[in-house]
């Protein structure tokens, strides 16, 4: 299995308790993450804009494949162990309806994040720490 690049919103609550823990649970090493605000990521050319990736999660797989949407999290919890959300993400019957849940989400998640994501990501810090960057 190839590794996954997945770019986030470091300036988003949810989302950094989402990366929190996939980390706490990438014990293959086949996840790797980029924070989007970071003055890096501008200067490295990773194939994704900045916009585009704030827009709708994206990742990266080894061979350059770009991902979008709820693919991203499929292939992240595939490679974090979490074999059962991956299938459930997968099922092809069900892409249409998590593309509409995934799309709302993603364009009301500042809102979202400023009511859920300081528990959220306080729960994540005290339950899924490891060792690494900060968030």
């Amino acid at each position: 299995m190839q590794p996954l690049t997945v770019y986030y919103d470091g300036q988003c609550p949810l989302c950094q308790a989402e990366i929190l823990f996939l980390r706490s649970r990438n014990r293959a090493n086949l996840l790797d993450f980029v924070d989007l605000q970071d003055e890096s990521f501008k200067a490295a050319g990773h194939g994704v804009s900045c916009e585009a990736a704030l827009a709708v999660i994206h990742g990266r797989l080894a061979d350059g494949e770009i991902l979008t949407g709820v693919r991203v999290f499929a292939e992240a919890y595939r490679r974090a162990g979490l074999n059962v959300a991956a299938r459930v993400l997968s099922i092809a019957c069900l892409q249409p309806l998590l593309g509409v849940v995934y799309g709302k989400f993603a364009k009301y998640r500042h809102g979202l994040s400023r009511t859920l994501g300081p528990p959220l990501l306080a729960a994540a810090k005290r339950f899924c720490a490891v060792p690494g960057p900060a968030l």
